[in-house]
């Protein structure tokens, strides 16, 4: 595992929780005055900090973990379980004193999709200037998550959110982002989100969202998912500004595109990529099967977490978009989904042994525009 005192890696910044999640033996039904007996809870960090923090350095990334948390039991919670994960970990999180730590229920019945109770806390308080220039010194990647949670970052246009990511851009450090759908009825849900990307995308090297999300920020939620909306999505995120669309398709796999010219190369130039094997692809990844689906809480995260370990490796689009859908199958394996993320060399030895797919449902378009390669990762030879 990477030393932690050593200069990080990756800068996980962001959105930050204490996840609870109640054992559950079926769907429970939560009707007024009635009780509900359910088994015990289970503790864990959760958030992009949490999640994608944690499941890099499972995979031996070195990391440093930047977040808010007030000083209750919960901060103090979310600080031993950071702890317990690795000496050091907590270290960045700023206690911020009077304020409550933000947490989530989580109700994830067997073989249901999870749905959360969520406290905000004091992520809510969250600003440029907690990344702080010390923090940048000798990282290579800057990744941040969820600012549909963090009022500060999203106001006035994501002017916080593009602050951030310039004066990282600034000093050399690669930039991501991963966002969360907001809920319509809220002030997150209100934003101009259009407005905050095309501000904030020039800045934002590597741009992560799940479909659902991104067809919400854009606009396209009536829109079936298939190659062509894929491709007009990513073509747009390109257009806003990122080097590298990366959109996660939940059980479908992961889709990414990517730009050509200068641009892409000065997201190479930070991470010291190949330019010729970045620039202007457009590839499928479909899910890995896993052993068993435990759950599905942090698997974006995880799936995230894959993507990025691999850039700092070096790799190329197919072996990070490979090892992206690696990590995400690993993660639900799990009931919570850095549980389940094993050391790199592990999974990589899974796919090394011909790991099956799993079949991919939505339109691809005619097959002689796409080829598959060894691993099952599918690239599209038209433009």
């Amino acid at each position: 595992m990477a030393g932690l005192h050593a200069p990080p890696t990756v800068l996980v910044a962001g959105h930050v929780c204490l996840d609870l999640t109640p054992a559950l033996d079926g769907s429970p039904s939560l009707e007024p005055g009635r009780l509900v007996e359910v088994g015990p809870a289970a503790s864990a960090a959760g958030g992009a900090v949490g999640n994608t923090g944690v499941a890099l350095h499972r995979l031996g990334v070195a990391v440093r973990l930047i977040g808010k948390v007030g000083d209750d039991v919960f901060g103090r919670s979310l600080r031993d379980t950071l702890e317990r994960e690795g000496p050091g970990l907590a270290d960045g999180l700023v206690v911020a004193a009077g304020q409550v730590t933000s947490y989530s229920i989580v109700i994830s019945p067997p073989g249901v999709d999870r749905s959360f109770l969520h406290c905000p806390g004091a992520n809510d308080a969250f600003v440029a200037d907690d990344v702080r220039a010390a923090d940048l010194e000798g990282a290579l990647l800057l990744h941040f998550g969820y600012p549909p949670l963090m009022p500060a970052m999203y106001a006035d246009d994501g002017s916080e959110l593009r602050a951030m990511f310039a004066a990282a851009q600034a000093v050399g450090v690669a930039t991501s982002l991963d966002v969360s759908r907001p809920d319509p009825g809220t002030a997150a849900g209100r934003a101009d989100w259009a407005r905050i990307l095309e501000r904030t995308l020039p800045f934002v090297d590597v741009f992560l969202p799940s479909a659902d999300e991104l067809r919400f920020m854009l606009g396209a939620a009536g829109s079936a998912v298939d190659r062509a909306l894929l491709r007009s999505l990513g073509g747009r995120l390109i257009d806003m500004g990122v080097a590298v669309a990366v959109i996660k398709l939940g059980d479908q796999g992961l889709y990414v595109r990517t730009a050509s010219g200068e641009r892409l190369r000065a997201f190479c130039e930070r991470l010291a990529l190949e330019p010729g094997a970045w620039e202007g692809r457009e590839l499928l990844s479909p899910c890995f099967r896993p052993r068993r689906v435990a759950g599905t809480t942090g698997c974006g995260d995880c799936t995230i977490a894959g993507f990025l370990a691999a850039l700092v490796r070096g790799e190329g689009p197919v072996d990070a978009a490979t090892a992206a859908t690696a990590v995400g199958a690993c993660s639900v394996e799990a009931a919570h989904g850095t549980d389940g993320v094993a050391p790199w060399p592990q999974i990589a030895a899974r796919v090394a042994q011909r790991w099956q797919r799993s079949p991919v449902a939505i339109e691809l378009g005619p097959a002689d525009e796409r080829r598959e390669d060894a691993s099952g990762t599918l690239t599209f030879t038209t433009p």
